[in-house]
């Protein structure tokens, strides 16, 4: 079945550089090898089932602007009809995976029982759709932060009923993402956290917060989940604070509760910037530490003060990013997922397979740039030559020694150190090189 909202398209090509269209791709050719792999292979793109097809186009200051066939999603035929034109795009783009919440693909019943129903039919309609056009899901999740119930949080509510209701719908979600061969699942505390701390036990709930992800861990062992279980940091909005403020603070609560060897991060661009910091800081991070999972490709609007979740254009920022992806080893069973959606105005079907191509290619262009960096070695070796000194024997007997040993030898050496440049004009010239 075809719901005809994308009748007038057709399926997107690479038609090269010099291509004038706006509906074919310029950069993104999915079998051009880089760096020994098809470019498919690296990005693993994966379309937001919520922005692309749940979103109304309402912002904090208005409503709906979006009148889509299956707005409201308040039955089954309706979810079935959204998922038609879900798949129909996903063969127009060809992209390989999509991702979705369970309130985004299945309406809200009256009852955990009467959720769980919608979402199994749903499953298995998603099955079918999978076989027939070979898109495949790259994480599931549970939206948990939308209805009134999770107004306090889901894990960290202070009602055990909200928890109960919590786990059993994650649970619910888990099994859906099994049954359709996802490679992750990932949650997202965007109620997990507070408004005022007059009203919060904050240890408390990061108690029970740390006991959830325990749980999901030890249910994806039990059912023989292959996928990786993935958190995603974000610092405020809509809570006040969230406890996964950031990929540090989401690092040393899995930590804390023991759970670093079976939880990796989700990383969103608009993410990192509420918090304060880059995109390619947070990869840096969480590659750093051996978390890096997968990521949410977007970007935010600088002048706004919330999550835009705009589509990427800024190649320089793309690059870095996945710069450091690739440095790391690049994904496994991670990919990028565009955590993005059209501005308001933005109505027709056009635009939303304009949005991802143009996402597409400025992936493409990204990952080019970023191989080109690696296969060149400049930052690498420019890295190489500032931390030169820490290769001495001198240097590396000192991190074994002592303050007192240290002190000595600093007396006796005479050791007056002077400083060095860092380059940074320099090696930020040479990324412009690439981008």
């Amino acid at each position: 079945m075809t719901s005809g909202f994308f009748d007038a398209i057709a399926p997107v090509s690479y038609e090269g550089p010099d291509s004038t269209n706006p509906l074919a791709f310029r950069h993104y050719n999915p079998d051009e090898i880089v760096m020994g792999k098809r470019m498919e292979e690296h990005l693993r793109f994966a379309v937001a089932y919520w922005h692309s097809f749940a979103w109304e186009g309402g912002d904090p200051f208005g409503g709906q602007t979006f009148i889509r066939p299956w707005h409201p999603q308040d039955s089954m035929a309706k979810a079935k009809a959204k998922a038609d034109t879900a798949f129909e795009m996903f063969r127009i783009l060809g992209q390989p995976y999509f991702c979705f919440h369970d309130a985004d693909v299945r309406p809200e019943g009256n009852s955990f029982a009467e959720n769980l129903k919608g979402l199994e039919e749903i499953t298995d309609y998603f099955g079918q759709k999978m076989e027939e056009t070979g898109t495949k899901l790259l994480w599931g999740t549970a939206n948990m932060f939308s209805h009134r119930r999770w107004m306090a949080g889901a894990s960290t509510n202070p009602d055990p009923d909200v928890f109960a209701f919590a786990a059993a719908t994650v649970k619910s979600c888990m099994d859906a993402t099994q049954k359709l061969g996802g490679q992750n699942y990932v949650l997202w505390g965007g109620r997990e956290g507070y408004e005022t701390l007059l009203n919060t036990d904050l240890g408390l709930e990061l108690d029970h917060m740390g006991r959830f992800l325990s749980m999901v861990v030890e249910y994806k062992h039990k059912i023989g989940f292959k996928g990786a279980i993935l958190v995603e940091p974000k610092p405020q909005e809509p809570s006040k604070h969230q406890y996964d403020y950031d990929a540090a603070t989401c690092i040393g609560f899995l930590r804390k509760y023991d759970l670093e060897d079976e939880v990796k991060l989700n990383l969103e661009q608009g993410h990192a910037i509420l918090a304060g910091h880059s995109f390619e800081h947070e990869i840096a991070v969480a590659a750093a530490e051996g978390m890096l999972g997968s990521i949410d490709m977007n970007r935010n609007d600088y002048q706004s003060g919330w999550d835009t979740d705009q589509f990427p254009n800024n190649v320089p920022e793309v690059a870095l990013a996945y710069y450091h992806i690739l440095k790391s080893g690049g994904f496994t069973t991670g990919g990028t997922n565009f955590d993005a959606k059209l501005r308001r105005q933005s109505l027709d079907a056009e635009d939303l397979i304009a949005a991802h191509v143009g996402g597409m290619d400025i992936c493409a262009r990204g990952l080019k740039a970023a191989a080109a960096m690696l296969e060149d070695g400049g930052l690498e070796d420019a890295l190489a030559a500032r931390y030169a000194g820490w290769q001495t024997d001198s240097a590396k007997a000192m991190l074994q020694s002592n303050l007192g040993d240290i002190f000595d030898r600093v007396l006796a050496e005479d050791i007056n150190p002077q400083p060095h440049s860092g380059r940074q004009e320099i090696l930020e010239n040479y990324v412009n090189r690439f981008v």
